[in-house]
């Protein structure tokens, strides 16, 4: 689905309330999916995936007193077009200190787009150990995918034109909690261009 927005300003379109409630809504889903947290752990995916996996752990603590266990990645080395992309990406630190052996995992990022991201994850989660089940808590999912990859929790499904651009702040590195919609200038497919070149003759 294809919206059309203003161009040049960002749309917000949750605001830190909105974060808020919609990280509790995420939480009690998952326990009540997993056996209140039996056997469950929180992967976040760097950046801003790992602090959304801190906040949905606190959350989970502080509503039902159970301390899940966290852990951090940096899928980068794992990505299908780190050999392709002209500006190399900053590698971070990834952070599995439990045993995944029989545990329910729940991969945690900020946006869901293409799946890639996803995908990438999962074959770097396959190093660490195999898991029993595997579950995708995001907080955007916004459609455009190009792989068979759902998530499992949503805290928004935001329709967006191919080429927008979603930002997600978090206080922890940018000082505000937000999400917004930019809306880009729609990239020209070489069918229409043709199309065109056929047309003004």
């Amino acid at each position: 689905m294809e919206v059309k927005l203003p161009a040049g300003k960002p749309l917000q379109v949750l605001n830190a309330t909105q974060i808020k409630r919609a990280l509790v809504r995420i939480g009690h889903e998952i326990l009540e999916r997993n056996n209140e947290g039996k056997n469950l752990a929180l992967i976040g995916i760097r950046a801003r995936g790992d602090i959304l996996a801190d906040r949905l752990a606190r959350i989970i603590e502080e509503n039902e007193g159970i301390k899940l266990p966290v852990g951090y990645m940096d899928i980068n080395f794992y990505r299908d077009d780190i050999h392709i992309k002209l500006d190399q990406p900053e590698i971070r630190q990834t952070e599995i200190l439990f045993d995944l052996q029989d545990r329910i995992v729940v991969l945690v990022d900020d946006v869901l787009f293409t799946g890639r991201t996803i995908r990438a994850a999962l074959n770097q989660l396959s190093d660490f150990g195999r898991p029993r089940a595997i579950q995708l808590a995001v907080l955007v999912d916004r459609g455009h995918r190009e792989l068979p990859i759902k998530p499992d929790y949503v805290g928004k499904n935001l329709p967006t034109n191919r080429d927008d651009d979603v930002i997600v702040k978090l206080k922890e590195t940018d000082d505000e909690d937000s999400v917004s919609i930019l809306s880009m200038p729609r990239r020209k497919s070489k069918a229409a261009k043709k199309s065109k070149r056929k047309g003004a003759r």
